[in-house]
């Protein structure tokens, strides 16, 4: 019994620590596409700077996975979840690339003192996050339904980072003054797209935690509605 309830407290430290990753990560996008849509350059920088905690944090995790699957011999659920957190963990650590790539972008549009933003970068931006925020709290809440939510916002998101790019290299093609910053914007837009495309494989990865169901790829024919 002793050695269950250990278990059990080492398992509920993993999925707190995920979820604090995933705040952090949560918390560095939102700051990152403000600084973008602010031209706030210390808030970019501090982005930037404090990559570090999540990076902490990735090899924390990763640990504490190892410790886990060598020590005890988990199975069904709990082997689920911990195999998950390990594919969670990866995916975390890049959302927290991808918004210091976009910090980055913030800093080179305002040193190039960009004036042709585009409102679909301020939408995608507001579907990524909203999908990594779905995809957190169906983990949190173990909820395959906000899970499935998440992988029918993907393509929306794909369709959206494809006519921006148009749209941007329609712009350079026209106005060979807007190549720079237009290139930065293209890299915003990709940026987002891979945060979509990863809050995407966690909420697979919530799936297949609460239903033992593989649905990458989308390789689940069934309604989303359906659990």
């Amino acid at each position: 019994m002793t050695m269950q309830r250990h278990f059990e407290q080492e398992l509920e430290s993993l999925k707190t620590t995920l979820i604090k990753m995933g705040s952090i990560a949560e918390e560095a996008l939102q700051a990152s596409l403000r600084a973008l849509l602010e031209g706030d350059r210390k808030l970019a920088e501090h982005i930037i700077a404090s990559d570090d905690r999540i990076n902490t944090l990735e090899i924390e995790i990763d640990n504490a996975i190892v410790d886990l699957l060598a020590l005890q011999q988990p199975v069904a659920i709990d082997l689920r979840l911990i195999l998950a957190a390990q594919k969670i963990n990866n995916d975390l650590e890049r959302i927290g690339d991808h918004a210091v790539n976009i910090a980055e972008s913030a800093l080179q549009m305002r040193d190039l003192r960009c004036t042709m933003l585009l409102p679909d970068i301020s939408a995608m931006g507001a579907i990524a996050q909203t999908m990594f925020r779905e995809a957190l709290d169906g983990f949190i809440h173990n909820d395959p339904k906000l899970g499935n939510t998440v992988l029918v916002a993907d393509d929306k998101i794909d369709a959206m980072n494809r006519a921006v790019i148009q749209e941007i290299v329609g712009r350079m093609k026209s106005d060979q003054k807007t190549i720079d910053c237009g290139l930065e914007m293209i890299r915003v837009s990709r940026n987002l797209e891979r945060v979509a495309d990863l809050a995407t494989n966690i909420a697979e990865e919530v799936i297949f935690i609460a239903q033992a169901r593989v649905v990458k790829h989308h390789a689940d024919d069934q309604n989303p509605e359906e659990t």
